[in-house]
């Protein structure tokens, strides 16, 4: 895909990523030279059986973990050498997380939680308060904000997770099964909403999902098959 001219790199670069668990004498490799780019505003499926190894590969290009071979660019910018503040520092501005599982923190209103993240970048609050406020509203959840995790259904715990991976404006998130613990009408609703938030915010995208329908609805999906990262035709033809 083409980046239009807003930049001349793509948002995120992977280039021979290698993943090896090793248990004893065994060697499993989960991943051998996957390569992938991401340009500005591409919403992207990763798509692959539980065990594939997608959780890792997002791992990996959220800096949160380290390949055992390969580069991971962001921006243009090769981050596996950084020393581990630098990387840190990249992934707060650049990088957004959604999981399966929310991880709101319970004593905190949805607000809050979406503020949170803005004030630990140094936003004031008052703009901070403002642009929670305007994801939440974008979520649909405008009404709830006052409200604390436990207060909110499955779906809308998710949302305001969404909003707040949102908060500090990335250029890429990083989406590992972000609906699949919800009920498919929830997950739908919940799908639907993170996708158009992305695209209006122009947000990038590789989202995780072992869910075909969804991924179709996204701009193009890559398959992690036999350690191998396959794109296009190959997509179909083994999944």
């Amino acid at each position: 895909m083409a980046s239009d001219g807003a930049s001349e790199y793509p948002v995120l670069s992977l280039r021979g990523i290698t993943r090896i668990y090793r248990q004893g004498d065994e060697e499993l490799r989960i991943f051998e030279e996957a390569a992938l780019d991401i340009w500005a505003g591409e919403i992207v499926a990763l798509v692959g059986p539980s065990g594939s190894g997608k959780s890792s590969l997002l791992h990996i290009a959220g800096l949160l973990e380290a390949p055992d071979a390969g580069q991971v660019f962001i921006s243009g910018r090769d981050c596996i050498p950084l020393r581990d503040n630098l990387r840190t520092a990249v992934r707060r501005r650049e990088l957004g997380f959604v999981y399966q599982f929310h991880n709101l923190l319970p004593e905190f209103s949805a607000l809050e939680n979406v503020v949170l993240p803005q004030m630990i970048a140094g936003v004031p609050r008052k703009a901070a308060d403002e642009f929670a406020l305007y994801l939440l509203d974008r979520m649909g959840l405008a009404a709830r904000a006052t409200h604390r995790p436990a207060e909110l259904s499955g779906g809308e715990q998710q949302r305001v997770a969404i909003a707040r991976a949102l908060a500090n404006r990335p250029r890429l998130l990083l989406a590992d099964e972000p609906t699949g613990n919800l009920d498919p009408r929830t997950a739908r609703m919940v799908f639907n909403e993170l996708l158009e938030v992305c695209r209006t915010q122009g947000v990038a995208a590789l989202i995780a999902t072992h869910n075909l329908d969804l991924a179709t609805h996204m701009d193009r999906a890559v398959l992690l098959h036999e350690g191998r990262l396959l794109e296009g035709a190959d997509v179909a033809a083994h999944y």
